[in-house]
């Protein structure tokens, strides 16, 4: 706990153009953590190259992430946004948090299994070992809680496993975090496949909405989106991409699925699909408008990592000296 507030920390990979997974799972709600919490938002470019990456291409994801951050709510005055990379103490941390995590619990890592069948020519001890590195985004400060979308709760719970183990070792080294999952949105699933998750790494592009999609680019995948042979609107088993559909007007609109069935009652999934897109164009609208405005100003971007990277320091080194201290090393 910082200054007698909880804390919060958040990472984004800038591994790709974000959708709107990203966005209603984590991005939108972000700026409501603000006002209770000293919130930590991260660019994560170190766990970005477990996978190859064009250098340039890294550069300017990385700070269209930071630009994102702002864009969607995010003020910079009232938060730490920064890159990982430039905060050495998450690596620092990282190493020592291999020693206490176990090879049999990152093995069992859902993502580690996934990434290697994708990945199979590039199968890096850094792709085994990023859950530690994760720990230690959290834990380098004290952190209370970590919003996350539920593909990520495997590895909160790893983080939780690590800080207890070390805390039987040395009592009260490490704050251990509370996963919290948003209400609506948590999931959102990719439109041609509504049994896998959207990914921005999908090679077909009708199964993604990116949040920088122009609006006619939205419209038209939510036109194309796979549903089934039926014309009702209505959340129920065996309805993977209608309820998919409904997830995402229910974390867009604030309404329960009771309220849009009958919203959509007697009309038909052509109606429906429409007013999906429409309405995910209209809120990421003024997204795309300020976030155009930010990355044209590299200097106030620049300004902000820099500040950010100073500021998450500072905690970041407090943290450090004291697991230094405790493990026997001369500091």
């Amino acid at each position: 706990m910082l200054n007698d507030r909880k804390v919060s920390f958040s990472g984004i990979q800038p591994s790709g153009n974000l959708t709107i997974g990203n966005y209603l799972g984590a991005l939108k709600n972000f700026p409501y953590y603000t006002e209770n919490y000293k919130c930590f938002y991260c660019v994560v470019d170190m766990h970005a190259i477990t996978v190859r990456q064009v250098p340039a291409e890294l550069r300017r994801r990385t700070s269209e992430t930071l630009a994102l951050y702002i864009a969607c709510g995010l003020d910079p005055d009232k938060n730490t946004l920064y890159v990982q990379s430039h905060v050495p103490a998450h690596a620092e941390l990282a190493w020592i948090l291999n020693c206490f995590t176990m090879f049999g619990e990152l093995s069992r890592m859902t993502q580690f299994k996934d990434k290697s069948a994708r990945h199979a020519d590039n199968i890096n001890a850094g792709l085994f070992t990023y859950p530690a590195l994760m720990a230690a985004d959290i834990l380098l400060y004290q952190t209370d809680v970590v919003p996350i979308g539920a593909d990520q709760k495997q590895h909160v719970e790893l983080t939780r496993n690590i800080a207890e183990r070390i805390n039987q070792i040395y009592p009260d080294l490490f704050t251990v975090p509370e996963p919290i999952m948003p209400q609506a949105g948590a999931k959102i699933m990719s439109l041609a496949d509504p049994t896998k998750k959207m990914s921005k790494s999908d090679e077909n592009e009708n199964a993604v909405v990116r949040i920088l999609d122009d609006r006619d680019t939205i419209i038209r995948k939510f036109r194309r989106a796979v549903t089934d042979s039926d014309t009702c609107v209505r959340f129920a088993e065996g309805k993977d991409g209608i309820n998919n559909l409904m997830t995402i007007y229910a974390a867009f609109t604030g309404k329960s699925m009771e309220e849009i069935e009958r919203e959509f009652e007697g009309r038909g999934y052509g109606d429906f699909k429409l007013a999906v897109g429409e309405t995910c164009a209209d809120q990421l609208a003024p997204v795309q408008a300020e976030f155009k405005k930010l990355c044209a100003d590299k200097a106030y971007l620049e300004a902000q990592m820099k500040k950010g990277a100073d500021e998450a320091a500072y905690y970041a080194r407090k943290t450090l000296s004291k697991v230094k201290k405790k493990l026997g090393f001369i500091i």
